[in-house]
């Protein structure tokens, strides 16, 4: 009896434990493993082996062919470290926050919202303020994971995430390790902005290691240190550029928006992309990379029936973000955000116009010149310099800049302006104003932004858990990955009947063809052939070539199907072309 034959169980059957036994596959097999194991281990840092590297790198190059190449796209590599003003004027500074709770008898810190969420069933704990947190662990006399000890009456604060370091000798200049790669495109974009000659929308994608100095970093690749985004910054403006929603309309989306979080019954609501969008629900740009994104997770290996896109609650959504909404999938029973589609508006760039000498707007080109009246001040310096010295130009500014915001601010005979943390009237003869009529040619503004933030790592760990299955063959437990070919580590296994009789060599000679047709090949000729087999299914490998004696007589060899386990001979000749379309999906097995 044939191997498929024998096959039971056709469907998939997920593990109880699947996280344990996902956790200890990893590392058995090489995906992932704690790092620097040798000298104690650091707690939120992993190296990814030989299979999770390649797993990682596939699911990161389909992102960018899904994302960058087939949207038209550009992206960029920015440093890993940046100095301190830009995290000023992002925010990052202030407002990049965990809440820590340490235990004054142990000493261990712990991040006090996901202490809440465990002993109470509350979902998102970090959108409450740190009264009711301290509340809460009061109610419900929370005890210290680590050694007990009652936790209620601790104060709870602020603890900022980002890595400090030093840029240059000795003290050097302060600066920090990006906790996003977002900044690394804001910053530079007056010289992106050229490279798209000044034409809005545009886009700018960067994959990269991102840096956050986790509070308590826990549930394997879920909440580390050191992690990989591909993140997709998309600059427009807001009044004139519509998403392309034609492209992915009817692409069904299982939303959980605020009013269904926040209801006592409430429910997912499946809609379409145009359905979301026309019923308010979604902003369209925001609607249309749900729409995109939807595809392509499917695409990799999630499962739909374990995903969801849940709208941030106002307490919970990032400093810069007018709306967000998250991808999740269930791991282990928990959601688990993958991805954060947040609409920036224009924060950022506003801000790094702000703190910086550079220029983050464009120019609007106006279709007819207009005439306007435009309000403007010509201080009288004489004047202002002997009454107000240093702080004369501040003050000139300033009065620049009410004009153009309030012109009714000079209607009185004194006007009063903030400069450098203070307040100065001025009399309104002095500032000069006047309301002038100009043409006008266009306009600059500052574009908005919509950002895709993907965490590769956090996908690459739904993908495998996800895919893990078991099934009986010849009445044989049988344990696989159903990972797509397309982000699989290895495409092909290729195995000799025998290790003898030259089947060893002809088979060495074809993995290498299939190398130099870019096909991921893994050689083995270790124990028998059932054996190698169950090896490459338990990594997820899609098919499986092996060399016999017909392949010496009539030039053909056997490829299996993993999730079938069913086998068809195909000559050697054509098979990577056969390979390149099982793989492709434009044929199945039965084709060739």
């Amino acid at each position: 009896m044939s191997e498929s034959e024998g096959r039971e169980n056709e469907a998939r059957e997920p593990n109880g434990d699947e996280l344990g036994t996902v956790a200890e596959l990893a590392k058995r097999r090489g995906f992932f493993f704690p790092a620097v194991e040798a000298y104690g281990g650091v707690a939120g840092f992993y190296t990814y082996g030989p299979q999770g590297a390649a797993l990682k790198r596939n699911v990161e190059e389909s992102w960018r062919d899904r994302f960058v190449t087939r949207e038209g796209h550009v992206e960029v590599s920015a440093p890993d470290v940046m100095p301190e003003p830009v995290f000023e004027a992002s925010g990052h500074l202030d407002g990049f926050d965990d809440m820590i709770i340490e235990c004054p008898s142990c000493g261990e810190a712990h991040r006090a919202d996901h202490l809440v969420e465990g002993a109470t069933g509350i979902e998102d704990a970090e959108a409450l303020p740190i009264p009711e947190v301290e509340s809460l662990f009061e109610e419900h006399d929370l005890p210290c994971p680590n050694c007990g000890e009652s936790l209620a009456g601790v104060p709870i604060e602020e603890f900022n995430l980002m890595f400090e370091t030093s840029i240059g000798p000795g003290s050097g200049q302060p600066g920090y390790l990006r906790p996003e790669t977002a900044q690394g495109i804001f910053v530079e974009f007056p010289r992106l902005k050229e490279y798209a000659r000044g034409q809005l929308p545009f886009a700018v994608a960067q994959v990269g290691t991102a840096w956050r100095n986790e509070i308590s970093p826990r549930r394997s690749l879920v909440r580390v240190r050191e992690f990989t985004q591909a993140e997709l910054e998309h600059f427009i403006d807001p009044e004139t550029d519509e998403p392309p929603l034609e492209r992915v309309e009817d692409v069904e989306l299982t939303l959980y928006p605020v009013d269904e979080q926040e209801a006592e019954d409430g429910e997912y609501v499946t809609m379409t992309v145009r359905e979301a969008v026309e019923s308010g629900t979604v902003v369209p740009w925001v609607a249309y990379y749900l729409g995109v994104a939807r595809g392509w997770y499917e695409s990799v290996g999630v499962d739909m029936d374990r995903f969801r896109y849940r709208q941030h609650l106002p307490g919970e959504r990032a400093h810069y973000a007018a709306d967000c909404w998250d991808a999740e999938a269930e791991l282990g029973g928990n959601w688990v955000e993958l991805t954060g589609f947040a609409y920036r508006s224009d924060y950022d760039l506003s801000k790094h116009d702000e703190y910086s000498d550079e220029e983050f707007t464009v120019f609007r080109q106006y279709d007819e010149p207009r005439r306007v009246e435009r309000a403007t001040v010509d201080p009288d310096m004489s004047t202002l310099g002997p009454e107000y010295g240093g702080a004369a130009a501040d003050i000139a500014e300033a009065l620049s800049a009410l004009a153009e915001r309030d012109p009714s601010a000079f209607d009185g005979e004194d006007v009063t302006v903030e400069a450098g943390g203070e307040s100065y009237t001025v009399p309104t003869e002095v500032a000069n104003f006047s309301v002038e009529t100009v043409t006008e040619s266009g306009e600059h503004i500052t574009p908005h932004v919509v950002e895709p933030s993907f965490g590769i790592g956090r996908i690459v760990y739904t993908v495998l858990v996800h895919a893990h299955a078991t099934d009986t063959v010849d009445e044989e437990e049988r344990t696989y990955l159903d990972l797509p070919a397309r982000v699989a580590p290895t495409t092909v296994g290729v195995f000799p009947l025998m290790a003898r009789d030259g089947l060893d060599d002809r088979a060495r000679d074809l993995a290498a063809d299939l190398r130099e047709a870019g096909f991921d090949v893994e050689y083995d000729d270790s124990g028998n052939i059932g054996r190698r087999y169950r090896r490459q299914d338990e990594v997820g490998t899609p098919y499986c070539v092996t060399v016999d004696y017909e392949t010496v007589e009539e030039g053909t060899v056997t490829v299996r199907e993993r999730d079938s386990t069913e086998q068809v001979r195909v000559g050697t000749d054509e098979l990577p072309a056969e390979l390149t379309a099982l793989r492709t999906g434009s044929k199945s097995l039965a084709d060739l």
